[in-house]
Formats: structure tokens, sequence, C-alpha cells
């Protein structure tokens, strides 16, 4: 793509960035095809090649945005959907998060509209603030219908209430009948014996920080890297929704001999308000999160940041570049997002060094339907390492038609566009649906609460199910939906012969 950039404009970093990115555009419209919302709408404005021309506009000329170039950008779910898709490797991520922060600084929108993003913006990156406005949804949630869609949107989401005509209603009840008539279908899944291969080696004097961060792929494990350190990441909105995550991160690192901290000050990764074109607040959660960090690998050292939520991980991936012209934050954001890993790549280093051994697969297997995250799937290129994880400790992972579209959810997206992110999240319980899974596992709270509002199907999050295929107790939302004795364990497994 041609573009016409004055010199005194490529003279800032961001705007020459967005230059490469926009050149490397060759106008293919691959990306057409895998866009949600051009799926849904079938216009121009509302594909990865409509909204480039808009953002190359708006930039370039350096103006003011329009209302055109900002409902269609504000309808972009950032699902990085296209990215994946297309072959000259254009990085929309970092072109729409520049032409939404130049929204922010240059549009003024509807009252509604700005009460509405501050309101997030002040809630949601906060988990003690968090907590109470859930209390105060679940209170006015009986009132639901007096209130405006998108305030219907958070109290569905506060709730785990399925949307009020929903296309998928009706199935989803179905289904959740079915499964509770029919226990023996949720039986427990084949216990593995954990044999490590090698003992962990705690005792290498080398410090921690200075170890080399291996290559992330989903092929396999850099064998020489020994995890024993790391911190976790306490997220905002997720300890509020599903304490059980973190909980159950904690034992099956633990039940693999690493160490897990929790470093004071960290909190919000700063993507919910960055995703808003706030760059100044979230630029500042990020740095609070930097400088915990910092304090503990300078101290006692980290082999890991762990990231539970996929969501953020994309976030903490991105501090390198987000902080590379900010000469006091650039090398430690970099040596933050070099150390930042998602919770499934972790696990796969750790079980790298063990044998499993698993009954063989049986008619009473729990049959898991696995819902891949944007952010893992197209955010970091990590779509088929969870299911694989789960097919190692037994249980039977099926394929969801068009795995590769959005659910809906996309941080505020959901309660900023309800209509579309509706759509979106019935489609994908429809396509869930239809593999007749009895549980559903995903690696982002976004997709876990999103998806959970159009289903009776249980959602958990791929940790729970490790955790219990290795030692840990059944997933509180599973085991609450069955009975005791279709959740007890099947005798102990045979150690696999050497």
């Amino acid at each position: 793509m041609q573009t016409h950039f004055t010199p005194a404009q490529l003279a800032d970093p961001q705007v020459a960035d967005t230059d490469r990115i926009l050149r490397a555009c060759v106008h293919c419209g691959f990306c057409t095809a895998t866009c949600p919302t051009y799926l849904l709408t079938g216009d121009e404005l509302d594909s990865p090649r409509g909204r480039i021309y808009l953002a190359k506009d708006m930039l370039e000329k350096n103006r003011p945005a329009d209302a055109t170039t900002v409902k269609h950008l504000d309808r972009c779910l950032t699902c990085l959907s296209c990215m994946t898709t297309c072959p000259s490797g254009v990085h929309y991520m970092h072109l729409v998060d520049h032409a939404r922060q130049h929204i922010e600084r240059t549009y003024r929108r509807p009252l509604s509209d700005r009460f509405m993003r501050a309101m997030l913006a002040f809630v949601l990156p906060h988990t003690s603030r968090f907590r109470a406005a859930l209390m105060l949804a679940r209170l006015v949630r009986p009132m639901r219908a007096l209130f405006p869609k998108r305030v219907q949107a958070l109290l569905d989401a506060a709730g785990g209430k399925i949307a009020a005509g929903s296309a998928d209603v009706g199935s989803a009840h179905a289904r959740a009948a079915q499964i509770a008539t029919q226990p023996s279908t949720l039986a427990a899944p084949p216990r593995t014996r954990v044999v490590p291969a090698t003992a962990l080696d705690t005792s290498a004097s080398r410090p921690l920080a200075s170890q080399d961060v291996a290559g992330r792929n989903e092929a396999g494990v850099a064998g020489a890297r020994r995890i024993r350190r790391v911190a976790l990441l306490p997220g905002c909105v997720q300890p509020a929704l599903r304490p059980e995550i973190n909980e159950a991160t904690l034992r099956v690192l633990e039940r693999f001999g690493v160490e897990v901290i929790v470093a004071p000050g960290t909190g919000c990764c700063g993507a919910l308000v960055h995703h808003l074109g706030r760059e100044h607040e979230s630029s500042s959660q990020a740095k609070a999160d930097i400088d915990a960090w910092t304090r503990e690998i300078e101290t006692r050292g980290l082999d890991a940041i762990i990231v539970t939520a996929s969501g953020c991980g994309t976030m903490l991936k991105d501090y390198g570049f987000l902080f590379r012209t900010d000469p006091q934050y650039a090398a430690k954001a970099a040596r933050v997002s070099a150390l930042s890993r998602d919770i499934s790549e972790v696990l796969a280093e750790l079980m790298a060094g063990h044998h499993f051994d698993v009954e063989p697969p049986g008619t009473q297997d729990l049959r898991v339907a696995y819902h891949s995250a944007c952010s893992l799937q197209h955010g970091q290129k990590l779509h088929a390492l969870a299911p694989r994880l789960l097919r190692e400790v037994g249980f039977a992972v099926l394929d969801i038609p068009e795995s590769h579209i959005c659910c809906g959810s996309a941080g505020t997206y959901s309660m900023l566009q309800p209509e579309m992110s509706a759509q979106l999240r019935d489609r994908k319980a429809r396509n869930i649906e239809s593999v007749r899974p009895d549980v559903i596992a995903t690696g982002n709270i976004g997709c876990i609460t999103q998806i959970a509002q159009a289903t009776g199907i249980p959602i958990v999050h791929t940790v729970e199910l490790l955790d219990w295929a290795t030692g840990g107790p059944p997933p509180a939302r599973l085991a609450a939906s069955q009975p005791v004795a279709a959740r007890e364990p099947r005798a102990a497994a045979r150690e696999r012969p050497a």
C-alpha cells in the first residue's frame, strides 16, 4: 500500500511503525474471509482491509476522527484473526492501537458513550471495585428489562445469565437437562500418575534472571531450561469472577515443584483500557506491574511470569514493543515480555519431563470441547498446545466448527457492542453444542464469562482440568453440576514400563 506521511510525521516512531505496517498491505482481501464482523455485516468497512483504509486516511492526514471511522473501528474485536490469515504479515494489532489512541485524543463521543467507557475504565481494572460492582449488579438484575442494552450486557455478565432473546436458549437448556439426567457421561478423567524423569534441580547457583528464555512454540520445549520460581499475574476481573482458576494454577505448579509468588504491586496488565485508547491509564498500570516484577527479578529471580488469562498474556508479551521508546522502561519491559508465558506453555515444559500413565480411553471419557481463545490462537500462536496437553492426560478433546471465529467477548467489547457480541456468542454456542461435549475448556476468563451466558454446558479453564487429571480436585463448576458418584476417579493407573 502506498503511503504519504510527511518527513515530519515519520520522525514520530509510532507514525514510522504505522507507515511500515500500511506498506506491508497488498489489498489481497484474505483477511475478510476470517473477520467476525465482516462475516456478520458483509460491509467492507467492517473488515480489516476496510478499517486499514479508514485508519490510513485519518492518520496520514492527521485529521480528527469522524463518526464513520469511529463506528467501524469500534466494531473491531481486535481478535487478530486477520493477522493469522494475512500472507503479507500486516501487523494489524499495532495499527488499530494507534488509530484508537488517535480517536481518543481527537473525537468527542456522545455523553452516554463517554460515561460507559469511563465507568468501565474505572471499575474493571480494580478487583475490589469490580467485586462491589458485581454485588450491585446482582441486586438490580431482577429489573434487567428496564435498563439499556449495554447495561443489560453488564448484568448478564455479572450473573452468568442466558441473555433474553438468545437464539441458543432452547438448545442450551435442553443440553443442560440432558447432562443432568445422564451423570455417567461426566465420569472422572483417567487418573494420571506423574513420574519424574529427573528431579527438578533447585541447587543451581546461577542467577535465575540471567537465564535465556526458551523459544515458544507448539512443537516442543527447550530441554535445558527448568522452571523453578515463577510470578503469577493475579489479574483484575478473574479473581472476582473465577478465583478457582488461580487456585488450580497454584496447585498444579506446586505439584511439579515450582515456587509460585504474586509480586506485591501487581494487578491489571493494562489491556482493558489499552483497547479503549486510554493510553495514559494503560501505561500507568503496565509500569506498576513491570516495576513489581523487576524487583523480584533483581532480588530472588524469576524463571517466568505466568498468565492464566490469555488476553493479559498477549498484552504482557507486547510490553517490549509498547515501551520501546521509553528510556526508563524499554529494557525492563522487554525483559518482562521475554519472561511472560501462558500457563499452557509452562505446563508443556514441566510435563515434558514426566511420564504419564493413562488408562486407555473408554466410553466413560470426558468429552471436552476446547474453545481456542483469540488471544491464544491469533495473538500468541498457541492454538494446538492446550488441547494437546488435555489429550496427553486422557481427555477426549473435540474440535469445534469455526474455531477461528471469535466468541464476541473481546474485553469490554461485549458491553460496548452488545448486539454484535451477542450474535457471535450465540454462533459460538451453536458450534460448541453441535459436537455434544460434556464440558467446555478455554484459556481466557472473558471467553468463559461470554460463552456461559449462552449455554448450559459447564465451562472451565483448561488449567482446572489439568489440575484435576494430575491429582487435584474436580473443577468446582463441573463438580457442582454432577452427583458425587459420577466424579469418583477410576482405579489408579499402572506405572508405564521404562
